[in-house]
Order: structure tokens, then C-alpha cells, then sequence
């Protein structure tokens, strides 16, 4: 079974229900409940997913769908040796950084974004969902 860590502005597309972007990620939401996939987020993407959703809705609402989405993933850990790795990596952006060393240390297959562009240095797979769903079929 693939192992995909999802970027937070997936999730985020997921729980917000974004125009244009959620059907995507519904759909990956979907492989995961038919157990055909197994995702991992990181824990400080569902403290920003959260904090965006709880901006636009109550907090109360923010904070159930949340509870919800967590019954479909794995929380990937952060310790101290991913975030020196993140700190003193190549990425230009460090909440990409954290995110990569997050998958990378959770024995990921896959990291979907919709900001590919944002990881050219990863040695794991990046795709952005609809390439990913395309992919899948195929297999």
C-alpha cells in the first residue's frame, strides 16, 4: 500500500472545500477510507489547516473537521533531528522543508502539494493531485 504524506494546502483544499481543488483531494480523501492508500500529515499541517478553516468558519467547526479528517490519517512526528534537517537544508521555504523530511521520515512513497515547483530538490516523488488520481488508475 502507497504511503503519501498530503502538503497542507491539500488538506486545507479537503476540509475548506476550496472551489477547484477539492474534488481532487476528495478523491485521495476517498482512496484512504477504501484503505488503498495510507496518508500521513504532519501535525504542524493540521495545526495550520485549523488555524485557516477557523479564520472562515467557528472555531468549533474548524476543530470537528479536523477531528474527523484525523480519524483517515496518521499524524507524522516532528523531532529534533527533521527539524535540523529542515533548518539547514536546501529548500527555500522551511514549511516545505519540514514537510519533505516529514515524509521522507515516514518512509513515504509520495509527497502531493499543489506547489510542485516548491520541492524540485526532493528525492522522493511530487506530484500535484490530478496527476497523482491519473497515475493511480493506471496502476
Amino acid at each position: 500500500m502507497q504511503k503519501i504524506l498530503l502538503d497542507t494546502n491539500i488538506i486545507i483544499d479537503f476540509l475548506g472545500e476550496r472551489k477547484g481543488f477539492y474534488e481532487p483531494a476528495a478523491k485521495i480523501i476517498t482512496l484512504a477510507d477504501k484503505k488503498k492508500i495510507k496518508i500521513y500529515v504532519s501535525a504542524i499541517s493540521m495545526a495550520t489547516a485549523y488555524y485557516v478553516l477557523a479564520k472562515y468558519e467557528n472555531r468549533k467547526a474548524a476543530l470537528e473537521k479536523i477531528r474527523k479528517f484525523k480519524v483517515l490519517c496518521e499524524i507524522s512526528p516532528m523531532n529534533d533531528d527533521l527539524f535540523e534537517k529542515a533548518l539547514n537544508s536546501q529548500f527555500d521555504d522551511f514549511e516545505d522543508a519540514l514537510q519533505y523530511f516529514s515524509s521522507v521520515e515516514n518512509g513515504c512513497d509520495i509527497l502531493l502539494t499543489r506547489n510542485e515547483k516548491d520541492f524540485k530538490t526532493a528525492l522522493i516523488p511530487v506530484m500535484n493531485p490530478e496527476n497523482y488520481l491519473h497515475t493511480f488508475k493506471q496502476q
